[in-house]
């Protein structure tokens, strides 16, 4: 089985996990890899990541709009207004994970990251990306990393700072879906210039 960029139905190249089914597809062409600003933007991504773990990303990315809808559209502001009737509200709703450790570090890091200035979130995120020069462009899958210095002292500082739920792999699988890396591989149409 090839590991590198493969054509598709079009016959552009992309990454071969973007052609596995069409919520794939629309997400590694139109999402994965650019860039994400803004702190409720990241929160959101940080979120899913969170709750994708342990757990194939298709699962959540066919819940996001329920994910949305249970979190007041990630609003770091409201999510950090939930209650203890909200909790039991999100154990309850089917569109979501149901997971309490999940459910419950969401709604912590929402009250942490309320305190504090707006804007720092992106700031924090975005300070630890990689230089794109001299970094390697991945040829297959198996040049792309599940871990990088980068994303363990970004999971370390996320932690530090009191946010829950956060560790090296899920900081990096953030830094790929948030455009901090491009590791849409060697040819792949989606791969930024």
């Amino acid at each position: 089985m090839s590991t590198g960029a493969v054509p598709g139905p079009d016959g552009r190249l992309r990454c071969p996990w973007g052609l596995s089914t069409e919520d794939y597809t629309a997400y590694h062409d139109e999402e994965w890899g650019r860039p994400v600003h803004g702190d409720d933007a990241l929160f959101e991504r940080l979120c899913l990541e969170a709750f994708q773990s342990g757990l194939s990303w298709i699962t959540i990315l066919r819940r996001r709009e329920g994910f949305r809808t249970a979190f007041a559209g990630f609003s770091i502001a409201a999510v950090a207004r939930f209650t203890a009737a909200d909790a039991a509200r999100l154990l309850a709703d089917e569109g979501i994970i149901r997971n309490r450790a999940k459910i419950d570090a969401t709604l912590a890091n929402a009250r942490v990251l309320a305190e504090w200035p707006a804007g720092d979130l992106d700031e924090l995120i975005w300070s630890y990306a990689p230089e794109r020069k001299g970094r390697p462009v991945p040829k297959t899958l198996a040049d792309v990393p599940a871990v990088t210095d980068e994303s363990t002292a970004l999971s370390k500082e996320l932690k530090k700072r009191g946010l829950r739920f956060i560790g090296p792999t899920t900081a990096y699988a953030l830094m790929q879906a948030c455009g901090l890396v491009d590791d849409h591989l060697d040819g792949c149409v989606a791969r930024r210039a």
